[in-house]
């Protein structure tokens, strides 16, 4: 926040959090340096699995010139970082929904989609401009089983149109080979989960749809946002370092080869190919994944606990 824009009359309170790097009015700090207690200060920072995080989670700053301690808190995927955002409630909600079929189908209805059929792969596309898109999706088209893929209206509609050379809107039904594809309108939080719930396999952008498609507990797909230099790579890696722990080296090599060609514009077809053998084993995974993530607690858990310890 810029000096000015805080208004004066706005008293510290016990704990403060500015975020992603924003900084306070002086006129602030200078409120919080003279309150007898002094409030715990917290830099909440952006989302990264990268080790350096770690070494840097719950570090204290001193302030330059006044009786103060910034601490930096890094949101993470593993027990030792800030944890994800995650709120109450939600797992049993998502759990719930996914075993009530009438449910299922009664949100199917309300977005002009068909319920779902034995044998049917059900899949969201939302991702950034992707020319890999397109290979993903006459893999599909190509494939053995009969893909329904759902895409909400975004930067990668393009990209599905060239496809099918024709201009593509929400409300639109096309048909290619095994595949079936419609377009979506954007929808709010609460149906974008129900859309990452109902797939068995989310293809995801960005940092929040990322965190949600983990609550979904389905095999998905993160489409990072690119960055110079390529240095959003690195980002990736890091994730699937932590997102592949554990898992059968050669499951883990192909869910690696699938984020990377998605994320590289590389030879999708065949990383999808090899990746979806394994989907099976792949949704025990995000089970499984899913619920160690929230072990130790959620973001906010983690950031109160931490509070307490510095009050």
């Amino acid at each position: 926040m810029a000096s000015g824009r805080l208004s004066a009359d706005i008293i510290p309170a016990d704990a403060v959090i500015e975020a992603f790097g924003c900084r306070l009015p002086d006129s602030f700090e200078a409120a919080m340096a003279a309150r007898a207690v002094k409030p715990a200060w917290i830099n909440l920072e952006y989302l990264s699995a990268e080790d350096w995080t770690l070494s840097h989670h719950k570090l204290p700053s001193p302030h330059p010139r006044l009786p103060l301690t910034k601490h930096f808190f890094f949101p993470g995927f593993n027990a030792a970082s800030g944890g994800l955002i995650c709120e109450d409630g939600l797992i049993d909600a998502r759990a719930a929904w996914q075993a009530d079929e009438a449910a299922q189908n009664a949100y199917w209805l309300r977005r002009s989609l068909p319920p779902r059929v034995n044998g049917e792969l059900r899949v969201s596309l939302f991702a950034y401009h992707n020319p890999a898109a397109v290979r993903l999706l006459q893999a599909w088209a190509d494939g053995p089983l009969p893909v329904r893929c759902l895409v909400p209206e975004g930067k990668v509609l393009p990209d599905v149109a060239s496809l099918f050379s024709r201009a593509l809107r929400a409300g639109d039904h096309v048909q290619l080979g095994n595949l079936e594809l419609h377009i979506l309108q954007m929808s709010d939080q609460d149906d974008y989960d129900r859309l990452l719930w109902g797939c068995d396999f989310n293809c995801v952008r960005g940092e929040d749809s990322l965190v949600r498609s983990q609550w979904a507990a389905r095999p998905m797909l993160w489409h990072i946002y690119p960055q110079e230099d390529d240095a959003h790579l690195a980002k990736l890696e890091a994730f699937l370092d932590q997102y592949c722990a554990g898992l059968p080296a050669e499951m883990a090599a192909a869910l690696r080869a699938l984020s990377l060609a998605w994320n590289r514009d590389g030879d999708i077809a065949a990383a999808w190919r090899d990746a979806a053998s394994w989907l099976p084993a792949w949704r025990e995974h995000a089970t499984n994944w899913q619920q160690r993530l929230l072990k130790d607690g959620d973001l906010a858990a983690r950031l109160l606990h931490f509070i307490a310890e510095i009050s």
